[in-house]
């Protein structure tokens, strides 16, 4: 059955009856094939694919235009799994036209179901229109990577010594509410304490999908190059768990081509076509 935004919207775990969502990023066809095959729940076309896929060493330089191929490669793969695409920096922040703009290209160009906005209070406004017109929002709170400037680094926000201001434990509770007042299907909670993920999925009547934020949110997301282990020597955050080294083997079996190619070993018969046979005059 296809995973669509009503049935997100109402797939809370706490009542034990349903298990949590599964949600990985995307980058494209191959990689969505291969969630689907996995039974992934969820596909995110994450603008981290400027640091998973670009390199870059941050998420800000991500283009709308580069979402969209991406989307659009993603959802030529996906037929289960419900697909969001990030809104990246600067294509909703600028004014609520922009913001319909954007989203509506990555719904009507990139084959989306839904758009995913970080931030809180200061983007309901936004997220109320693009709802209003028919937009699916997943929100995002707690350490949102378009932040980074203002936040230092990549750091675990919500924290009990925290003064009630942005990234604070009652700021991003009160984010979190918004966003689901203001008609977000699901709330994304990265890098907080457990026990304010706790609270605020236990406030909320929408699902709340952790990174970084333990065990009671309704569901989980990770990065998938993360999980498989593709990227070698970066750091790993603490709430990264590998359950593979494909990297790894990706360079041994390159190497092994390499190796076999330079002592004309392949291609071998095997790997060779026939010529057909010319016989004289």
């Amino acid at each position: 059955m296809p995973i669509t935004v009503p049935l997100v919207k109402k797939w809370k775990v706490a009542g034990g009856d349903v298990a949590p969502l599964v949600m990985v990023t995307a980058y494209d066809f191959t990689f969505a094939k291969l969630a689907e095959a996995a039974g992934m729940d969820i596909l995110l076309v994450g603008d981290s694919l400027g640091m998973v896929i670009q390199g870059q060493s941050s998420t800000l330089p991500v283009t709308l235009d580069e979402v969209i191929y991406h989307t659009r490669c993603v959802s030529r793969g996906a037929s289960r799994a419900l697909v969001v695409a990030d809104m990246p920096f600067l294509s909703y922040q600028i004014s609520e036209e922009r913001a319909i703009e954007a989203a509506g290209r990555l719904i009507k160009e990139g084959g989306a179901a839904a758009v995913k906005l970080e931030g809180g209070e200061a983007i309901t406004k936004t997220v109320r229109r693009l709802v209003e017109l028919d937009i699916p929002v997943m929100g995002h709170v707690g350490m949102t990577p378009q932040s980074v400037h203002r936040m230092g680094g990549y750091k675990v926000q919500g924290k009990s010594n925290s003064l009630d201001g942005a990234g604070s434990a009652q700021q991003i509770l009160r984010d979190a509410k918004g966003l689901e007042e203001a008609g977000a299907f699901c709330v994304v909670i990265e890098c907080v304490p457990q026990d304010l993920a706790a609270t605020i999925t236990g406030e909320l009547s929408i699902p709340t999908i952790g990174i970084g934020a333990g065990m009671k949110c309704d569901g989980q997301v990770l990065v998938s190059y993360d999980l498989l282990g593709l990227q070698q020597n970066t750091h790993r955050p603490k709430f990264l768990k590998q359950y593979a080294t494909l990297g790894d083997r990706a360079v041994e079996a390159m190497a092994a081509y390499g190796a076999e190619v330079r002592s004309k070993q392949f291609p071998s018969p095997a790997e060779c076509y026939g010529d057909p046979i010319i016989k004289a005059a």
